[in-house]
């Protein structure tokens, strides 16, 4: 089952400001799903996107 993270959860997870987190994701530089205002991330995604480097 997929662990979906809010953007607090994100940040903490890649160490990096909520907002940082949010720019990239509204640029499409980080694999996100935006759900009306808030921003929301697949775990599983976002760890393949790490080793994918």
């Amino acid at each position: 089952m997929a662990q979906i993270m809010t953007t607090k959860e994100m940040a903490k997870y890649l160490k990096l400001h909520q907002i940082t987190i949010c720019k990239l994701s509204k640029e499409g530089k980080i694999p996100a799903i935006q759900i009306g205002r808030v921003w929301r991330f697949d775990k599983e995604a976002i760890d393949k996107w790490i080793a994918k480097g």
